[in-house]
């Protein structure tokens, strides 16, 4: 099947080849063209080019976007997508002022999702988590990553990546799916840590490899979760068994984290609200990500990350949504990359770019995903009839999407 998309007011992410991710100052270019045409053959990108210029083509499906713009879609690379109920008590804690650690300490947090998570069956899970993803496709998402760890037994945490896998056949999006068991401390190991970690390395994981569940292996290195110590040996333990680090980090304090993860490859370091010298010279030359998830720091009222100071250092930056039921219960990546503009000073260019061709390297789906280059997914964002592309951020918390198209099939 053929679609051509004619009268494009602008087509933008126009790259030949995106073989690595965009740093520092590269990050301020985005390639357009205007008064654009696409075509779309079997899913993928087959060609583009200016309107004067379009050839001619037979039994093709085609589709006015006069006045319109046309770029890849969403990725977001940073979910907890999977889980079960809501915490909204929790968001009336916080609004009569206890925090984020002091919810946790009280028995809520992670482990009180963890809790209902144990208690629902796969099937509604699944049925949750589906209606969540059906909604972010809907505001141009069409590629991301969901993690587990809010199950925290072994039984949990392979019923939740069971339901990844499940989403990941039953949508033609990429669906990556991360094992994330080392997220907090259940109860039951409240005084023994080094328990929980025999059980995530020696039980959780192989399980985890054997079945195939996940490509990636996640920890939470963070005062009163995981030390450095213990990151070093769930990522190894990861590594062992096929499975590539990423790693919440520098979300309340910088412990050490962000070099650890660099010595193990890490794909991506996420969070980073709070940044040290060190931590970006462990960074530079390093194959591995930073990801920010300025959607957390505006539901916590936490620092947003020094995004600045990131692409000064001549760093990478990718954005994602960070989706889950305690801190960000929004999946919305459009309003992500508002608040990467009006609080973290990206510009427009840099925030599309953190959030497409970055955010695809940040999910390990460069080569196909996340730029309009001939051969890759045709999984498109069709906007309303909008002035430029940089109303979208100064719009914040408006829809000016027309239509997503995953596969070149409209959403």
């Amino acid at each position: 099947m053929k679609t051509i998309f004619k009268n494009i007011k602008q087509l933008v992410q126009v790259r030949e080849e995106t073989l690595k991710p965009l740093r520092g100052s590269e990050m301020k270019e985005l390639p357009v063209i205007d008064n654009a045409w696409l075509l779309v053959e079997d899913g993928k990108i087959a060609d583009f080019g200016k309107m004067q210029d379009l050839p001619s083509f037979e039994g093709v499906s085609e589709v006015d976007a006069s006045g319109k713009f046309l770029l890849p879609g969403w990725i977001d690379s940073h979910t907890h997508l999977v889980y079960a109920g809501n915490r909204e008590q929790e968001f009336i804690d916080r609004i009569n002022g206890l925090t984020y650690e002091e919810i946790a300490e009280k028995g809520g947090g992670i482990v009180n999702s963890a809790i209902k998570l144990q208690e629902t069956s796969e099937e509604e899970l699944y049925q949750q988590s589906a209606r969540r993803l059906e909604e972010v496709m809907k505001m141009g998402t069409t590629a991301i990553e969901i993690k587990s760890g809010y199950g925290l037994t072994t039984a949990a945490e392979l019923k939740m990546l069971r339901v990844i896998k499940k989403l990941k056949e039953n949508y033609k999006l990429p669906v990556k799916a991360t094992f994330l068991g080392a997220h907090a401390i259940p109860p039951e190991y409240k005084n023994d840590k080094d328990g929980y970690l025999d059980l995530l390395v020696n039980e959780m994981i192989p399980k985890v490899a054997e079945e195939g569940l996940a490509e990636f292996v996640d920890i939470f290195c963070e005062k009163g979760y995981f030390s450095v110590e213990d990151t070093h040996r769930v990522l190894e333990a990861g590594k062992k068994n096929g499975l590539r680090p990423k790693i919440h980090v520098n979300q309340f304090n910088a412990i050490g984290g962000i070099k650890a993860a660099v010595e193990h490859n890490a794909l991506s370091v996420d969070h980073l609200e709070v940044m040290e010298p060190d931590d970006l010279d462990a960074l530079e030359d390093s194959g591995t990500m930073p990801v920010a998830l300025p959607s957390c720091s505006l539901f916590l009222g936490i620092p947003y990350s020094p995004a600045r100071q990131i692409l000064d250092a001549g760093l990478p930056l990718a954005l994602a949504t960070d989706y889950n039921p305690g801190s960000t219960p929004n999946g919305n990546m459009n309003l992500v990359i508002s608040l990467a503009c009006i609080k973290m000073k990206l510009n427009p260019e840099e925030a599309i770019n953190a959030a497409t061709i970055n955010a695809a390297y940040a999910m390990d789906i460069l080569d196909t995903h996340g730029s309009i280059t001939k051969g890759k997914a045709a999984n498109l964002i069709l906007t309303e009839e909008i002035p430029s592309y940089g109303f979208m951020p100064y719009s914040f918390g408006a829809n000016h999407i027309n239509s997503v198209y995953i596969n070149g099939k409209k959403v």
